[in-house]
């Protein structure tokens, strides 16, 4: 299978050179949220993303770009299936761990897990898993999410809290970090339950305190944890997130289908709407079954609602 889609971690420096290259091959450039630039040509489209910075390269001509363009002008040295020698602790066994949902009103919050070994990760790594945030179709992350649970097996666990359990917990621990690490720390005591092999985890670090140690204290779990910024760069945390997306977008979705409104994703633009149109001729107190009541959303909702 060839490749289609490739990401790789550039400095300041490479991203200029990158841009460089592109001008001179004729892309076309597009704006694109949180990108420094975005270019096309053909079916080849190159993007270079806020954070990191990285590159994000898709379309049919992925390896020949990779191996003609980015490896020698601009990052000066071959990676493409050498990712064993330059990034050798991701090939070791190890689950990975994210979540999706945290920062939507609409919809649950969802925590997935995914292990990985070197088999796994070059399977992975092979057909183009990547981080969820870089995926814009849901179509396409159900795609890659079918292609993780065919490469792990078992090796991988989702829980999800629905709005209404969701608010039942916020009440109960009154920090969304706290209500993470419970959920980080359900599904690695799952998957060190079933494959008590695996000697680490690693998370993307979502705060300072040790939350997420604490509660495998709690339960039990003596497993080596590591927290860090970007760890979605780690091909069993990238995983994790497209499960938890997946995971994600069916029930909103569902939901959407089922209310006959069209539920928007994030806390921005329409939110505000869509919830007024869920509350007509329905109580107050169904929107927990709908949102994340603590955000601040919630108040400009009953704001309008009762200037009306």
């Amino acid at each position: 299978m060839s490749l289609t889609s490739y990401t790789l971690s550039l400095t300041p420096a490479q991203v200029s050179k990158l841009r460089k290259c592109l001008e001179r091959d004729g892309f076309e450039f597009q704006e694109k949220q949180y990108a420094v630039f975005s270019g096309k040509k053909g079916k080849l489209n190159v993007t270079v993303y806020e954070k990191g910075p990285k590159v994000l390269v898709q379309g049919k001509e992925t390896e020949d770009f990779i191996k003609f363009t980015l490896e020698p002008e601009v990052v000066g040295e071959a990676r493409l299936g050498y990712e064993e020698y330059w990034q050798a602790e991701m090939f070791e066994p190890h689950f990975g761990v994210d979540e999706s949902g945290k920062g939507d009103y609409f919809g649950p919050i969802v925590v997935a897990g995914v292990y990985t070994n070197r088999e796994i990760a070059r399977a992975l790594i092979d057909a183009g898993i990547m981080d969820s945030k870089r995926i814009g179709s849901a179509k396409r992350i159900r795609e890659l999410a079918a292609i993780i649970r065919r490469e792990v097996g078992t090796g991988f666990k989702v829980i999800r809290w629905a709005p209404a359990r969701y608010n039942e917990l916020y009440e109960k621990y009154q920090n969304i970090n706290r209500m993470l690490a419970r959920g980080h720390a359900a599904v690695i005591d799952d998957l060190a339950r079933r494959l008590p092999g695996c000697p680490r985890v690693l998370c993307d670090q979502f705060s300072k305190a040790p939350l997420i140690s604490r509660e495998l204290e709690m339960r039990k779990i003596d497993i080596n944890l590591e927290e860090r910024t970007k760890a979605e760069s780690d091909i069993a945390v990238a995983a994790a997130s497209i499960l938890a997306r997946e995971s994600f977008v069916d029930w909103m979705e569902l939901a959407s289908e089922k209310l006959e409104i069209d539920l928007p994703y994030g806390a921005g633009v329409g939110i505000v709407e869509a919830a007024r149109d869920f509350l007509k001729n329905r109580e107050r107190g169904q929107l927990s079954n709908l949102c994340k009541l603590h955000f601040r959303t919630t108040q400009l909702i009953f704001d309008q609602d009762s200037s009306e």
